[in-house]
Formats: C-alpha cells, sequence, structure tokens
C-alpha cells in the first residue's frame, strides 16, 4: 500500500510515522498492494483527529476519529474502517483483493456481525422540482428551510449541486466532475 501522511498543526514523528505505516499497511490484507491510502492527522485544542481515506475503484472507504489521544484516535479509526468493510462485505468482495475475507477474525476489532440485511434502508423517497439558481440563492432557501443541506440545479454550470452547512458554521458544496 501506499500510504501517504499529512499533518494539521502536528509535526509527524518518525515513530508516528512508522506506527502508521505498520497498522494502516495491515489493511493491505483487504486491498491490491497500488492501493492509494491518505492519512491525515490534526490537532485542535485538545481533539486529536485522525482521517483515512481509501479511494479504491469507484468507491471511498473513509473514516475520522477525534479522541483526547493520538494514539486512540489512529486505533479507533482503523476499527471504524474495518467495520464498514465487514459490513459492506458482500458488495465488496467483486472488487476487493481475492482472498481478502478468508480471514474469519478482523485485525482491529472483536467480531463484526454481517448485518447488511439488517442495516439501513430508504423509508422515504422525496421528489422535487430543482430551478436553476445561484449558490446564494441556495445558501437562501436552504437557511429558510433549516435544512443541513440542499439540492440545486446551478445556473451558471447546469449541474446539479449539494449545498451543506459544515460543523464550523460555514457552507460546503458538492460539484460533479466529469
Amino acid at each position: 500500500m501506499r500510504i501517504s501522511i499529512s499533518g494539521k498543526n502536528i509535526e509527524i514523528s518518525d515513530s508516528l510515522q512508522e506506527l502508521i505505516n505498520k497498522k494502516v499497511g495491515k489493511l493491505e490484507r483487504y486491498f491490491p498492494k497500488d492501493t492509494e491510502v491518505q492519512v491525515t492527522m490534526a490537532i485542535e485544542r485538545s481533539r486529536h483527529i485522525v482521517e483515512v481515506t481509501i479511494p479504491y475503484e469507484n468507491i471511498i472507504i473513509r473514516g475520522e476519529e477525534v479522541t483526547g489521544d493520538m494514539y486512540a484516535s489512529i486505533d479507533n479509526v482503523l476499527d471504524k474502517l474495518e467495520k464498514q468493510i465487514f459490513k459492506h462485505r458482500t458488495r465488496l468482495e467483486k472488487s476487493l483483493k481475492a482472498g481478502a475475507f478468508k480471514h474469519e477474525a478482523p485485525l482491529y476489532g472483536n467480531t463484526y456481525e454481517d448485518s447488511e440485511e439488517s442495516g439501513p434502508r430508504i423509508v422515504r423517497v422525496k421528489r422535487f422540482a430543482i430551478k436553476p439558481m445561484s449558490e446564494e440563492e441556495a445558501m437562501l432557501q436552504m437557511a429558510l428551510l433549516g435544512h443541513s443541506f440542499y439540492v440545486f440545479e446551478n445556473a451558471l454550470t447546469g449541474d446539479i449541486n449539494v449545498l451543506y452547512s459544515r460543523r464550523d458554521g460555514n457552507y460546503g458544496l458538492i460539484e460533479p466532475e466529469r
């Protein structure tokens, strides 16, 4: 695996880098050797944040963990990633490394149940007309509705965009890439 490590408000020590390479490298059990993994570590006040992103074929596996200790954040995010892999095991088996699930015991957690059948499902479908509008209009409409996201047709590009509110109080915009 090709592991790229970056830090925000933290200097990545050799021992921390070695630990991440060792622990994240164990995920090679599920992916081919040339898979790219991005690990981002940050410290904000007393919060130690670790985010791991694995873009693989047409899927992105991502986990983020925030604790008071960087080492605990690393362990927890890897456990969370492996839970995702096991939860969606039947869908992922077609695209992951051959024999990825030959080991019944997970690497980081105790056990994960195959709960895909009893997992989340679509319980409501909502349809609505989309009219072209600017990003500012979409922000206003989202605020008026009191939603945390808003889907709209961008008047400038003609593409469908998603506007969402971020934890820091600002907005994010998701635009399709072609």
